[in-house]
């Protein structure tokens, strides 16, 4: 069997860094992917419910803030761009398969419910936590922002906490 080559993570973390200083530089505000959800939410709620997206503050100002558009956001093209290049990555790499990676001790849907429900969790504390875990703690630790590293703890902390509880998921 043919083994799979990956990136040096050490070129691999320094290039992302790169990466976070020119969008910072550029666009002043760093790296996110849970805006561009919001962004997704907020235009699909004014399309299908617009009196509603009126009437409450919190969408009114997210497109007022978007000049009525928040598709246009850039964190939109942002996580398309991740996506198409994480498809062309897997592809070119010949690595691009679409099975469904479980233990053999998991059923298929046992693993499906728990990673749905673990994305869903996951993007409510994005929400809570005023962002995910690139915006928050990846861009906040890069301008040495007490609040990213505090987020960086937690989200390490919590995952290694929980890690016991659920090994039997993948293990």
């Amino acid at each position: 069997m043919e083994q799979t080559k990956y990136m040096n993570p050490y070129i691999a973390g320094v290039l992302l860094g790169l990466l976070l200083l020119v969008t910072i530089f550029i666009t002043g505000r760093g790296l996110g992917a849970s805006g561009a959800v919001k962004s997704g939410v907020v235009a699909a709620v004014s399309t299908i419910a617009p009196q509603h997206s009126a009437d409450s503050k919190y969408y009114s100002d997210y497109l007022t803030e978007h000049e009525n558009n928040p598709l246009k956001n850039w964190l939109v093209f942002e996580v398309i761009g991740v996506i198409i290049g994480a498809f062309i990555s897997g592809l070119v790499s010949n690595r691009l398969n679409f099975t469904l990676e479980k233990s053999k001790n998991v059923t298929s849907r046992v693993r499906m419910i728990t990673a749905l429900l673990g994305g869903a969790l996951f993007g409510l504390g994005a929400q809570l936590g005023r962002g995910c875990t690139s915006g928050s703690a990846l861009s906040g630790m890069a301008v040495l922002s007490f609040g990213g590293i505090i987020t960086m703890m937690a989200i390490f902390g919590g995952a290694y906490a929980f890690a016991y509880f659920f090994r039997k998921l993948w293990i």
